[in-house]
């Protein structure tokens, strides 16, 4: 695994041939969240050997924070439509928010 510019870019074993990964911040959430799924069928699989197995499981840690770090940005940025007595739009409040402005 190598960092460059504070991104990771890590390296594993496929068919002999060692395979560069883009790195997680270099992503789409899709693209990240993909990646995660793939590091978890190879662990599942129980196919890899334990030094490969180590180097997928922290790229999968570092995917997992990366999509949850996307997550929660957008949900922060979901705001819902807050109405007045009327039925009106009055505005917008944060879309977790119980309180009524």
């Amino acid at each position: 695994m190598t960092i460059v510019g504070g991104a990771v870019n890590a390296r594993y074993m496929e068919d002999d041939t060692a395979v560069t990964q883009p790195a997680i911040t270099e992503m789409s959430f899709e693209q990240a969240l993909s990646a995660l799924e793939q590091v978890v069928r190879q662990l599942e699989s129980g196919d890899v050997p334990l030094d490969e197995s180590i180097n997928l499981y922290s790229r999968g840690e570092e995917l997992r924070k990366a999509c949850q770090a996307r997550l929660d940005a957008a949900q922060a940025r979901i705001e819902a439509i807050v109405q007045d007595g009327s039925g009106n739009a009055s505005g917008t409040r944060p879309f977790d928010s119980t309180t009524q402005g």
